[in-house]
């Protein structure tokens, strides 16, 4: 069994997950600590579906897996997602403006934002609001899918390859504002990265997944 311990907030017991038939997570015990976690491994290893795991986007097979000491089945799979916010890797903005992308969430919450908050938190200034969400940069539609689950004002940021589809300079504008995000915000992130300098930089625990398995852990980076 997994120790459920202070400032632990996710934990996976014995977890494993198949898709078309084909293993994609293999036994996977570990847990996920407050602050910044990476988890990082190569392509197909299955670090997105882990993600997808974190907030009921996908249940496991087998084992469990729980959220500040609490099995994820016993949440109400809403409220979860709204505490528990992704960040998909591909942006894919609703057809309409920034500001109805960004209300979107917590509009189906039967609730509202102000629009401008999320968007300068994420480096956007407000202008951008009445813009269409589609005709924007990749890297600055990856901006407003990070204001769309900043609007929930979620308690832990999931987020998946935020950077993989940007330029180097986009990439290092997004990685700014995490930076920023974690300097500004109580919000606890668990970055899935194939990128393992991205990994270093951005989180303060790591992660190793290869081929559905636990790699070797690197609990503390320098």
């Amino acid at each position: 069994m997994v120790a459920i311990l202070d400032k632990v907030l996710f934990a996976l017991d014995e977890v494993s997950y198949a898709r078309g038939g084909r293993t994609v997570l293999d036994d996977i015990s570990v847990e996920i600590g407050e602050g910044a976690t990476a988890v990082v491994g190569p392509s197909g290893a299955g670090k997105s579906t882990l993600l997808r795991l974190l907030n009921r986007l996908a249940d496991p097979d087998d084992g469990a897996v729980s959220y500040r000491g609490r099995d994820l089945r016993e949440y109400d799979v809403l409220a979860l997602r709204r505490e528990v916010a992704l960040v998909p890797q591909l942006p894919a903005p609703l057809a309409g403006t920034v500001a109805e992308n960004v209300a979107y969430g917590p509009a189906l919450c039967g609730g509202g934002c102000h629009i401008d908050e999320p968007l300068v938190l994420c480096g956007l200034d407000p202008g951008f609001a009445e813009r269409p969400a589609r005709s924007l940069s990749v890297g600055e539609q990856q901006r407003v899918m990070l204001a769309r689950a900043l609007a929930l004002k979620p308690a832990v940021l999931l987020l998946d390859e935020p950077t993989a589809a940007l330029d180097e300079k986009a990439r290092d504008a997004v990685e700014h504002t995490l930076e920023d995000l974690r300097a500004r915000l109580s919000v606890d992130v668990v970055l899935v990265t194939h990128d393992r300098a991205q990994s270093e930089r951005l989180a303060d625990n790591q992660i190793v997944i290869r081929d559905g398995r636990m790699g070797r852990p690197t609990p503390q980076l320098a």
